[in-house]
């Protein structure tokens, strides 16, 4: 052994060092970038590989893996677009090393090199060199015994999770078909309220229409006024024929029907007048709308304001479902 170099520290007793106190472990740097690997052949070691085969334990290109697979069927091959983490290859992935994975660090669970546990002072070995480390052989029959129990613990945990999950699917659905409940039975009143405000609305135009027709007059008042100098006239030279014509007895049916439409003109004329006369004593009238409240504050307010939603007490149901968070 050379001088100023220390052996590897393996630990030899597992079950003893189960029970002994935790080591300082140095902090492990898991954000490591990851060049791309290269194939494993040396006549293109650099073109980038994109399969690994477990039992060859080597990475292949694009021309290796169909040679490969040409003559291999039965060998697990990983594709490398996926994460590297998810390829177990037996080979250590710390940068330059690729190393045979063959001691466990207790401290960080995970499986580990020698020059992960090397003493040689470097950036990229000795990572463990302060941790607990076992043989491969050693843990063995510990981690059997885990996976015994982790086994067991995964089957009723899966059981346990499904009926979680169904549970949580039935509470979702109870949950949304509330909401949308919820969300009819505000409809419906807003709809109430907007009918109720639009049929007040339709009633108020109506009235307003009214008011004005009783206390002003109407655009055709206008029109038919228009026609009175004419009608005036036509009366007269019309009364006056007429007169002359009274004592003809042959015509005396007609006189008396021009008689009468003389009169039903004179009526009208009256009529026109009377509303002239009217719309003159209150030109200067003025009808308002009274919303009997400040509309800018007080019923603004109150809409602002109308209805809310308001949470009960949470059921048992609820909250055994929430207490899986």
């Amino acid at each position: 052994m050379k001088k100023g170099k220390k052996p590897i520290k393996v630990i030899e007793d597992v079950e003893e060092d189960e029970s002994s106190e935790e080591l300082i472990m140095e902090p492990e740097d898991n954000n490591q970038e990851r060049k791309a690997i290269k194939c494993s052949l040396k006549e293109h070691f650099e073109i980038d590989a994109i399969i690994y085969c477990q039992e060859c334990r080597i990475y292949m290109c694009n021309k290796c893996e169909k040679t490969h697979s040409s003559f291999i069927k039965q060998h697990h091959t990983y594709n490398l677009d996926k994460n590297i983490e998810e390829i177990f290859t037996g080979l250590c992935l710390e940068k330059k090393h690729s190393i045979e994975l063959e001691y466990f660090c207790k401290n960080h669970n995970k499986l580990i090199c020698a020059a992960c546990i090397s003493n040689i002072k470097s950036k990229k070995n000795g990572k463990h060199k302060y941790c607990k480390v076992f043989g491969i052989n050693k843990i063995k029959d510990i981690k059997k015994k885990n996976l015994e129990k982790n086994i067991k613990n995964l089957e009723e945990l899966s059981k346990e999770i499904e009926e979680t999950i169904n549970g949580l699917k039935k509470l979702f659905e109870k949950i949304n078909n509330d909401k949308e409940k919820l969300k009819e039975e505000i409809q419906k009143i807003f709809t109430k309220i907007r009918n109720s405000i639009n049929t007040r609305e339709d009633q108020i135009l109506m009235d307003v229409d009214k008011k004005f027709s009783e206390i002003f007059f109407k655009e055709d008042l206008i029109k038919e006024s228009e026609k009175i100098p004419g009608a005036i006239k036509a009366c007269l030279e019309k009364g006056k024929i007429k007169e002359d014509d009274w004592n003809d007895e042959n015509k005396i049916i007609f006189i008396i029907n021009d008689c009468i439409n003389i009169e039903n003109n004179i009526k009208k004329i009256n009529l026109i007048k009377e509303g002239v006369r009217k719309a003159n004593l209150n030109k200067d009238t003025v009808i308002e709308f009274k919303p009997d409240i400040n509309i800018n504050d007080d019923l603004l307010k109150e809409i602002n304001k109308f209805g809310g939603i308001f949470i009960k007490e949470q059921n048992e149901e609820i909250n055994e479902n929430l207490n899986l968070y």
